[in-house]
């Protein structure tokens, strides 16, 4: 025993406990030295990682405004919906996307096979978001929250919904699935209609649960914004265009109605159009708004504009009587449909006289022809603020031939879009006051600026009241008990090359009732048979909706009457003047 205990003794060495109390010693030192280092001289790196771990900023969505019409019935409306988003490299962590039946069945609730999800997710793992499924409906995303799958979240969203459907689809155009505008007054008026998303820094914890919010920037909530327009004359101006285009089996067609003391557009409609609740069967040209972005040559319907200037520049008198012989210019027959030796100035607008214009028109300086179009509201762009307004064309020439300032005269060598022409009659029916438009709801008074004595500009439309009568080229316009003042007009069409196709457009403008007139409207219809006669107005006039009076106040309408191409709006215990619509459309084969 004593041996062992020897032995025991020879084993224990003072040098190797010392060493190894000194290497414990020296490892809780650097310990030390790290942890204060690290909690007093340089803690910013610890904070650093703790808030990549934790710290989350989160976008605070504001809802798009709402676009009402002016009587604030709702045209465009934001309803709540979600997403679905996955952060990938927590579900694979987790094991991925099983096979279980808890993953299929979110599978079957988006629409997607089990293996593109699980491909999908897979194809980024490190990714921390990643959208599945947008916009699905609330009750949709509360079955898939139940799930509760690891890495998939929700995210609550808008849909822009339209209650009204097709009507003024192609005004108000469409958002993408971001919420953003990319046609029509969605996309002119988006910084109103969207505001601006505020920010909200959180910290999380490693369930995803908020624990603390740290910072907030509030967002800016967006603006509705009220159109002029009335859903119910919009509703009977797309009607009424939908039964002229389908009646002359056209392919396309548009309709501007202008109230004419503010400037303020009622209605404008566009055939095709398409439900934006459900694009998926519409096609690209559905989406066009043909009523400011397609061009046209005016044909007839600037014969009113010819006369005023003639009165204008002492060239002829109200009375005057014009030669309409038909004649030759430069190689080219100048003659009218019916055979006229002479015509008053009525008469020329009545029976749509191209030899009375073309005298008229030569025998005055072009350039006073050309600044009375212009002073209406031809070449220029009308300024209404929609995205994709075509300004139109009006010729710059240094020489002007004879037969080129006779073809001017009745419309020919210049451009004009639909609401350009609405703009010009709205501009007659204020006795030569021309005032902006707008589509939005403005108060009146509103300004104008005189382009034409309002003497003449009364004489002239007295005379367009005869169109719309007996021997007229519009007598489908006439309103029974009302005074209407239009022209109808008619041109070929201009191909891709910049020659006439054998095509068409015809067209009507007017206003009414000539005797306080109130709104204005025009019509256009684009047709392919050379068979197609311009006589009577049988196209044109045929489109016109016939409106005949309303409570004038208020704009509140008792009751809807049915009423030759179109409708009317009566009160029975005040029929006040209302509107008159001039449709614009067009055909081709």
């Amino acid at each position: 025993m004593q041996k062992n205990k020897l032995k025991s003794a020879a084993n224990f060495t003072p040098l190797r406990f010392g060493l190894l109390c000194v290497a414990i010693l020296c490892c809780m030192g650097l310990l030390l030295v790290r942890v204060g280092w690290l909690q007093i001289v340089s803690p910013d790196n610890l904070v650093k990682q703790e808030d990549m771990r934790s710290l989350r900023e989160e976008p605070i969505d504001v809802q798009r405004g709402m676009i009402s019409d002016r009587e604030g019935r709702p045209l465009a409306v934001s309803v709540p919906v979600s997403a679905v988003w996955v952060d990938p490299q927590t579900t694979l962590e987790k094991g991925g996307v099983g096979y279980g039946p808890r993953w299929q069945a979110m599978a079957q609730a988006l629409h997607l096979n089990l293996s593109e999800l699980a491909h999908r997710v897979e194809a980024h793992p490190h990714a921390r978001f990643l959208y599945l499924a947008r916009q699905i409906n609330p009750e949709q995303a509360e079955w898939i929250d139940k799930l509760h799958l690891p890495g998939i979240n929700l995210r609550d969203e808008s849909r822009r919904f339209y209650p009204a459907g097709h009507v003024a689809a192609n005004l108000l155009g469409f958002t993408n699935i971001d919420n953003q505008g990319i046609e029509g007054v969605e996309k002119s008026f988006n910084a109103q209609l969207t505001g601006q998303p505020g920010r909200r820094l959180v910290r999380k914890d490693r369930h995803g649960n908020v624990i603390e919010n740290i910072t907030e920037v509030p967002a800016v909530p967006a603006h509705n914004l009220q159109l002029s327009i009335d859903e119910r004359l919009q509703t009977v101006t797309e009607d009424a265009l939908d039964n002229a285009v389908r009646w002359n089996k056209a392919d396309s067609g548009a309709a501007v109605l202008i109230k004419i003391d503010t400037g303020e557009i009622l209605s404008m409609a566009s055939y095709p159009d398409f439900n934006p609740n459900n694009r998926d069967d519409a096609k690209l040209d559905d989406f066009r708004n043909r009523a400011i972005s397609d061009t046209f040559e005016p044909g007839s319907t600037v014969k009113p504009l010819v006369l005023m200037t003639a009165l204008q520049q002492g060239i002829v008198q109200p009375d005057s009587v014009v030669d309409t012989h038909p004649f030759v210019l430069d190689g080219h027959r100048i003659r009218d449909v019916g055979y006229y030796p002479e015509l008053s100035l009525t008469g020329i607008l009545q029976k749509s006289s191209d030899t009375g214009v073309s005298h008229l028109s030569l025998a005055m300086p072009i350039q006073h022809l050309i600044d009375t179009y212009k002073a209406f509201g031809f070449g220029d762009s009308t300024g209404l603020g929609l995205t994709g307004e075509s300004a139109g064309l009006m010729p710059q020439r240094r020489y002007w031939g004879q037969l080129d300032r006779a073809t001017f005269a009745f419309g020919y060598g210049l451009m004009v879009t639909p609401l350009q022409l609405a703009h010009v009659y709205a501009t007659i029916g204020s006795y030569g006051i021309e005032r902006p438009l707008s589509i939005t709801r403005i108060d009146p008074p509103v300004m104008g600026t005189r382009v034409m004595p309002e003497r003449i500009v009364h004489e002239v439309e007295h005379m367009m009241e005869s169109v719309a009568l007996p021997g007229g080229g519009g007598t489908k316009a006439a309103v029974r008990d009302y005074r209407v003042a239009v022209k109808t007009g008619t041109a070929k069409k201009i191909g891709p090359d910049g020659k006439y196709i054998d095509k068409y457009v015809a067209y009507t403008a007017g206003v009414a009732p000539a005797s306080n007139p109130k709104f204005r409207a025009g019509g256009r219809d684009e047709r392919s048979q050379q068979r197609f006669v311009l006589r009577r107005g049988g196209f044109g006039a045929g489109i016109q909706p016939d409106y005949g009076g309303c409570a004038a106040p208020g704009e509140r309408y008792a009751r809807w009457d049915a009423a030759g191409g179109g409708k009317s709006y009566r009160d029975a215990s005040r029929r006040s003047p209302v509107a008159c619509a001039v449709t614009v459309a067009w055909r081709g084969e």
